[in-house]
């Protein structure tokens, strides 16, 4: 445990997002949030080695290209089955590298109670860990969805309606009503098959099928990421 932790919490691990936002990657830097305005976002999915670091290190460099500097958000992943101290499957790194994304220093983690109570937004592999998470309380039913769910929704939201991301802690701000204005729409978009907001578990399978899951995972990404920047992916 690293020093300054509480008991069943991790330390910062390399290649984490600072805890102010985050960094990296050219572009104009994005305006500092001002202190204490965090959003975090919590990927999801069952041991933490394949799924959410994947999702966690797409997020985090999308974001740092799109943002280039510290913006107030938080992206971190954790597993309701977690491989605690684990590090992420070979392929799942091979993916992330393919994408430009740096797998290094990642280690997996369980999903405590703390996790879902300090997350802003929880975005999950399948609806059985949208479940499961839900079921841990912390009135985390209007701010979990699956990822490719909360992409369904994104989708339909009115982009311009949304807090610029130009202002100072605006970023953080269009983070927040973007997750509200998801929860409003949930009852009314339904998807299209029982599967359809689901991301298959690769584990133990064989690289291309590692590499067609991430590419689901990037494209579910990509909106999501423009709608919370209102930055256009490359």
């Amino acid at each position: 445990m690293t020093p300054g932790t509480a008991p069943g919490e991790r330390g910062p691990r390399p290649g984490d997002p600072l805890e102010d936002g985050i960094t990296g990657a050219a572009g104009p830097p994005a305006p500092p949030a001002p202190p204490g305005a965090v959003f975090r976002i919590l990927h999801v999915s069952t041991g933490n080695v394949c799924r959410s670091p994947i999702t966690e290190r797409l997020t985090v460099r999308a974001l740092a290209e799109r943002l280039g500097g510290p913006a107030g958000l938080v992206v971190e992943s954790a597993g309701t089955w977690g491989h605690e101290g684990a590090p992420m499957e070979e392929h799942a790194a091979r993916v992330l590298a393919e994408y430009g994304a740096d797998p290094g220093g990642f280690t997996g983690r369980e999903l405590l109670d703390e996790h879902v109570i300090r997350a802003d937004l929880v975005l999950t592999a399948t609806r059985d860990h949208r479940a499961h998470v839900i079921s841990m309380g912390h009135s985390a039913g209007l701010r979990t969805f699956t990822l490719k769910e909360f992409t369904r929704l994104v989708r339909a939201i009115d982009v311009t309606t949304l807090p610029p991301a130009e202002a100072p802690g605006g970023v953080v701000a269009r983070a927040r009503a973007l997750a509200r204005a998801a929860a409003a729409l949930r009852g009314w978009l339904v998807a299209p098959t029982a599967d359809a907001d689901e991301v298959p578990d690769p584990y133990g399978a064989p690289f291309p099928y590692f590499r067609s899951i991430g590419r689901e995972i990037h494209a579910a990404l990509d909106p999501v990421v423009t709608a919370l920047t209102g930055v256009p992916g490359h």
